[in-house]
């Protein structure tokens, strides 16, 4: 496996690439053109200039996460065509620039949802919770204030302010008639264009569960699961549609089987990207994101990483969202303590695996 970290950005993150470089077994960087709006195609020179300095730092550009998606193609109304071309003219940019994996998620209006952005746990720091009854409790259309209350949050992936002021009203309303049925149709719609260009250009595309993975607001999700994800693969059988191995969404139903979910797809040639992150469960619909290590979460990070080890997984590989934690500020569940210890409780994970094997 390849140990990557979610970078968001000259002068849009407050961790610098040489902090990240300084990661024992760190190799690769994952960002995205985090300026451009949903829909538009990238500029290349914007994509090279990016690639440039990272490779300056000595890292790699591995994967770009995420090309959002727009809604009208979840929507599946007439303007999709558009930004279904769109699409794949940024793919044809991001292959002329040699990168080869796109992490993207068809989750409707919002992306990964919590009820608090900071839950102080026991040893002081804070973490990205959720509980489904103060979820429950919240007008959507307020969303983002609700969770950031007064705190000095920066923007979110998948959470623009931006994108979203004024427009979540009138989307909740043109997604009323939209149930899961619908957004698998229009999920296939979408797959039978991009896949076959993909493959063409040879980007590897890398769908991400739906976080958390049941329908929120009334809104559908339907990347939820072991059945779902080999549903989505069989809507187009091509290896080039393949997913982002999630601990941390898939393990927020503690159903989802983790270790035989990352043996069952590796040995189809389909996870083409992996974050491993834990979860504490404490009760139903109820977890907080937790560290790495498996003792202090609800998912054994041990077997995953051992299944990951099963099928020779090469790939690229992330720490995902971290605590705060020695008095860090920043973009919540990314700062860079935590998750700088997830990547290197990973590597001697992956490393002890191994060589006991051999």
């Amino acid at each position: 496996m390849k140990m990557t970290f979610r970078w968001f950005g000259e002068g849009n993150d407050p961790i610098s690439l040489q902090d990240i470089k300084q990661i024992p077994g760190m190799k690769g960087i994952v960002t995205s053109l985090h300026h451009t709006t949903v829909g538009e195609v990238w500029k290349y020179d914007e994509i090279i200039a990016v690639k440039n300095n990272v490779e300056k730092h000595g890292l790699d550009l591995d994967v770009i996460e995420s090309v959002n998606i727009h809604e009208d193609i979840k929507l599946g109304v007439p303007s999709r065509d558009m930004y279904i071309d769109n699409y794949i003219k940024t793919l044809e940019q991001l292959s002329r620039a040699g990168i080869k994996t796109v992490c993207y998620n068809f989750m409707p209006v919002f992306d990964w949802t919590r009820s608090d952005l900071a839950k102080k746990l026991q040893d002081g720091s804070t973490a990205l919770s959720y509980d489904e009854k103060a979820v429950l409790k919240m007008n959507p259309v307020n969303m983002f204030e609700n969770i950031a209350g007064d705190k000095d949050i920066p923007e979110l992936p998948g959470w623009e302010v931006s994108r979203l002021k004024d427009k979540l009203k009138p989307l909740f309303e043109q997604y009323s008639d939209i149930d899961n049925e619908k957004l698998w149709k229009n999920l296939e719609y979408f797959l039978k264009a991009v896949i076959p260009a993909a493959e063409k250009l040879d980007v590897k595309m890398a769908i991400h569960p739906d976080d958390p993975p049941w329908n929120i607001f009334g809104l559908p999700r339907i990347i939820t699961g072991f059945d779902n994800l080999n549903r989505m693969m069989k809507l187009v059988d091509n290896p080039y549609n393949g997913i982002t191995l999630c601990t941390g969404s898939l393990g927020a139903n503690p159903q989802n089987d983790l270790p035989a979910a990352i043996r069952h797809f590796g040995k189809m040639g389909r996870i083409h990207f992996a974050h491993v992150r834990n979860v504490k469960h404490t009760g139903e619909r109820v977890f907080h994101e937790a560290p790495h290590i498996t003792s202090e979460g609800s998912i054994d990070i041990y077997e995953v990483i051992k299944a990951f080890s099963d099928i020779s997984y090469a790939g690229p590989i992330r720490p995902d969202h971290g605590r705060m934690i020695w008095g860090e500020t920043g973009r919540p569940g990314y700062g860079l303590y935590d998750r700088a210890l997830g990547s290197t409780y990973l590597n001697g994970l992956w490393e002890g695996i191994t060589k006991t094997k051999c």
